[in-house]
């Protein structure tokens, strides 16, 4: 990856919609080979998807929790259990294996309260091998970026 990579990916972190054109232009290049690099960034899994970022207060997601999660043992075979289990609930957006005093970090989005004390006590709990689930609640987000910063 050069300069020119990271400068096509800025764009495409900014806005997903532009076409070649419009990117060729903003990183000097002319389309054919602007075309070419962002084929080469796909076909070696640097651009992994194209998405639509959607502002969660208007469908319905105005409930964003944090859940630190403990298992009761540091085995494999339970951890993968854990992970299967975590994959099977689709408003779990984030799960992250950790260091520190707890071993996974989960981010889910939810309606309300109500929502997620059925979550927790429905769904998440139930998992085998969990010893204890902590939560936090987002109150206000300072700052919400999906975007990754390039030194390019």
């Amino acid at each position: 990856m050069d300069t020119i990579d990271g400068k096509i990916l800025m764009q495409l972190q900014e806005n997903a919609k532009q076409n070649t054109k419009e990117i060729a232009s903003k990183v000097g290049l002319s389309v054919t080979p602007t075309y070419e690099r962002i084929r080469k960034l796909e076909q070696q899994q640097i651009i992994k998807a194209y998405v639509a970022l959607l502002d969660r207060t208007k469908i319905e997601k105005k409930l964003i929790a944090y859940c630190q999660v403990t298992l009761s043992k540091q085995q494999k075979k339970l951890a993968d259990s854990f992970k299967e289990q975590i994959l099977l609930l689709p408003d779990i957006m984030e799960c992250h294996q950790v260091s520190g005093n707890f071993d996974y970090l989960l981010k889910i989005a939810l309606d309300d309260i109500a929502e997620f004390h059925e979550f927790i006590n429905e769904k998440l709990s139930i998992i085998d091998g969990i010893s204890t689930i902590h939560s936090s609640f987002v109150l206000n987000s300072v700052k919400d970026s999906t975007g990754y910063h390039l030194d390019y």
